[in-house]
Parts: C-alpha cells; structure tokens; sequence
C-alpha cells in the first residue's frame, strides 16, 4: 500500500529561526527541509514534497505573496497531495490563517503552524507543532475542514484562533468557541463537526488599501478625517467594549459610512459586538444608523482582512452576509 503525500511549504518566522553567535538575536535561517530533519516520523507516514518559499519574519508578509502561496499549495493537491502544511512565524499566523481560509475552496485540509522558541533553543517546540501538524493534514477527519492552525497540541479553526500571549509556549487559543480538537499520543480528535464554510475567488484586484484604527481614551479624530484623502478604501475599527466609539468619533464615521465600508469590532480580545443594547452617541446602535457594520464575534484584524478580499472580489455588497456567516 502506498503512502499518502504530504506536501510542506516553510515561510520562515520563529520556527526556522537561530542566531549566527551567542551574542545575536536569532533570525530565519533553517529551511524546510532541514526542519523535516528534525521530524523523521513523519517520513514514515507519508510521501514528503518539502519547499522553502521564504524565509522572512511573519510580520513582512505581504496579501500577494501570500496569494501566490495559495497558489502553490493548490498545485499540490492538484498533483495529488492529501494535505498541506505551512510553517511561519506566529506573530502573523492568525490572520494568514483566516486569508487562506477565505479562499481555500479544496476538500484537502490545509493547516498552518509555526512555533513560540525558536529552532536551536532547549526544548524547542517547532518539531514537535510540525509532526502534529502533519498529522492533522494527513487524517481524514481533516478533509472539509479547510484551514487550521495546530501549535502546542491543539487544534484551531482560521476564524477563531488568536494569539493570547506574547512569548509563552501556550499563546494560541479560541476564544469563546475553543479548540477544534487536539492531538492526543500522535492521534487527531476532533471535539466538534466540521462547520459550514464561506469562500471567495481570488481577487482580481490587490491595490485595495483597509485602514484599521483602535479605539482609545480621549483619541482625536484627525486620521479618521483624513481616510478619504488619503485614498483608503475601507475602514475598521476595534471599537471599545461591545463596539463603541467616543462621541466625536462617531460623527467622524458618519461620512465615512457614506464613502467606504466601515466595521466595527471589539477591541477586548473575546466576545462579540453587540446590536440592539445600548443607545448613546458612538453606541452600536447609533453607529449601524450611521452606516457602520458590526463584526459580532470576528476579531477586527480578520474583518480588515475580510474586508480587502471582499473589495478586491468586487463583491462589497456582500460583507453584510460575510459578517453574519463568520460573525
């Protein structure tokens, strides 16, 4: 019986990185195959077609370069992959993770990793997030569930997974809705059923410009009346509380809303927006009368996201139905 293939892809970002001397701070350095190397499990599972194509910090990272890692992960379904992984720093990974899952239209499992110590530290935990990632991509249970991000044992849905902690070993969490499932001794286990999914095409447009703002005490309001002019495209805005915003803000976004979408989330880290609670000035209700949109329980850098595809899909008109599905 011949072995599935796997099909693996390194960006670079913390799991690749070591430093050159003692003295220095690590960089991406190690490529994919080595870090294969360090996981000659996997091997034994599968067939492993292994590619750098990058070795760059998540945090530069750009929309196009990530459309034409789309595009390669395709290929390899297409040339008979029975999952793919990519591996890249963390400090991104929750939203390519939602960029991929917008567009990911394959029954193939695409699952994203990375890690929190980098690859020559004691104990690094890179190795070990590859294996379980590989794992993921291969099982069968996988298939339909479009992309996931598996670090430190758990398993996460694109929509949902944040990263809660700066450095610890356990950064990655969902909020709300947990994990959607774990590796347990080298075994998937699922603990809900696969979701409905929503995706898009790819963009025919990519010079689209989001601007997403926070919320804060006492901000004045020069950047949001000076959007238009500086040519943005949309706005989000990761409001206080349930989605709120002071009262000078909320007159700024008026003709804002008249322009551009704008969508408010919640800057709190979990919870969702609200809809019909309160009803002062900047409050989620007066903000839907001026034109606004709530983000519910998606996070505001997943909506900038969502908001880019749909205005590079020329498909704007949908983000209320967007909302509604990953809300």
């Amino acid at each position: 019986m011949s072995l599935p293939q796997l099909s693996i892809a390194a960006l670079g970002g913390t799991v690749s990185m070591q430093a050159a001397h003692p003295d220095q701070g690590v960089v991406p350095s190690v490529n994919g195959q080595a870090l294969l190397e360090q996981v000659p499990l996997l091997t034994t599972l599968a067939r492993i077609h292994v590619e750098t194509l990058c070795l760059q910090p998540s945090a530069s990272l750009e929309f196009d370069f990530l459309l034409g890692v789309l595009d390669w992960a395709r290929r390899q379904v297409e040339q008979g992959a029975s999952g793919v992984v990519i591996t890249q720093g963390t400090d991104t990974l929750e939203e390519t993770a939602f960029f991929f899952e917008l567009l990911w239209d394959r029954e193939e499992p695409l699952v994203l990793s990375g890690a929190m110590r980098s690859a020559k530290e004691i104990s690094a935990d890179g190795p070990a997030n590859l294996l379980h990632a590989g794992l993921v991509a291969l099982a069968c249970a996988s298939r339909g569930r479009g992309v996931q991000v598996v670090i430190n044992g758990q398993i996460h849905g694109a929509s949902r997974v944040r990263k809660n902690d700066a450095l610890a070993l356990e950064a990655f969490g969902s909020p709300v809705f947990g994990p959607n499932g774990l590796v347990i001794e080298n075994a998937v286990r699922y603990l809900h059923a696969p979701a409905p999914r929503k995706t898009l095409p790819s963009p025919v447009r990519v010079g689209q410009r989001i601007a997403l703002l926070e919320a804060s005490l006492s901000a004045d309001t020069l950047l949001l009346e000076k959007l238009l002019e500086l040519g943005y495209d949309g706005l989000v805005i990761a409001g206080f509380g349930a989605g709120h915003v002071s009262e000078e803000w909320a007159k700024a976004i008026t003709p804002l809303a008249l322009k551009i979408p704008v969508v408010i989330g919640t800057r709190t880290g979990a919870g969702s927006t609200a809809s019909h609670s309160y009803g002062f000035t900047g409050s989620e209700i007066d903000l839907i009368q001026r034109g606004a949109r709530m983000a519910g329980f998606l996070c505001p850098r997943k909506a900038r996201i969502l908001l880019w595809l749909l205005i590079g899909c020329q498909r704007s008109s949908e983000l209320p139905e967007y909302l509604r599905h990953f809300g």
